[in-house]
């Protein structure tokens, strides 16, 4: 069963994207079909989220056992949950946060420029198919999907950035330093090559954040990413990370 803090986060994040859904259909931005599919999809699962957290809330003890180990470790404690919020988080947001900014679905984009039909209809079914295996917490799956759409698009900066954080964040699972090294220079080349979205650099900030030595990494990249105008989800993502550095979550605040 998922903690309530987890789900918490999980309502949190899913009322943000429904927000910047029904903001970006009414400009025009969303297509009918996109925003039914989204609006359908979030509901339904803010629904079971909620159902969720009533179930924990009357559920939910604490032993002494577990205050005595969270008053042992609280910075490790802390440090641990920020990087779970950030994972669920990035389950939750990814196919509004990213897709939405830098997905497909204007026809003759840069995103899919360059590529025959056949390509296009299968980096289609590829997106849909990560998206769904990120939704389903198949990470593996997932990756795949994004390796797949490198293999076919190369510079193509979505699959760049998933594909780094996945990796990144496998590696850190696992703790192995080549896999994190791989999923960074995956995030780097996202933000170099779009340097002007602010998803790639919120990841690339916040895998930064959590590797040791790299805090002023992290800070300029933030400080980058709230200047680039993101949207309430993906301020949503940061704003554990934007606190824990001091950084306003706007330029005219800060």
């Amino acid at each position: 069963m998922r903690s309530e803090r987890r789900l918490l986060d999980e309502i949190r994040l899913r009322e943000a994207s429904l927000e910047d859904a029904r903001r970006e259909h009414a400009l025009g931005e969303l297509s009918d079909e996109d925003f039914s599919a989204i609006n359908e999809r979030e509901s339904a699962a803010l629904d079971i989220a909620r159902r969720s957290l009533d179930e924990v809330s009357r559920s939910q003890t604490t032993t002494p056992l577990d205050a005595t180990r969270g008053a042992r470790h609280p910075a490790r404690r802390r440090r641990r949950s920020r990087l779970i919020v950030a994972l669920v988080c990035f389950a939750v947001a990814a196919g509004v946060l990213v897709w939405a900014n830098l997905g497909l679905r204007q026809a003759g984009s840069s995103a899919t420029g360059g590529l025959t039909l056949s390509q296009t209809q299968k980096l289609q079914q590829l997106v849909t198919e990560g998206e769904a295996d990120v939704a389903a917490g198949d990470d593996a799956a997932a990756l795949s999907a994004y390796q797949q759409i490198l293999a076919l698009q190369p510079t193509n900066v979505v699959a760049l950035t998933e594909a780094g954080w996945l990796e990144a964040s496998a590696g850190a699972k696992s703790r192995d330093a080549a896999v994190v090294a791989k999923g960074v220079s995956l995030l780097h080349e996202a933000v170099t090559l779009a340097p002007s979205s602010p998803a790639p650099r919120l990841y690339y900030a916040i895998v930064a954040y959590e590797t040791p030595g790299n805090r002023a990494l992290a800070t300029s990249q933030l400080r980058t990413f709230v200047r680039l105008h993101p949207s309430k989800a993906q301020l949503a993502v940061a704003a554990p990370f934007l606190r824990a550095l001091g950084i306003a979550s706007s330029p005219s605040s800060g």
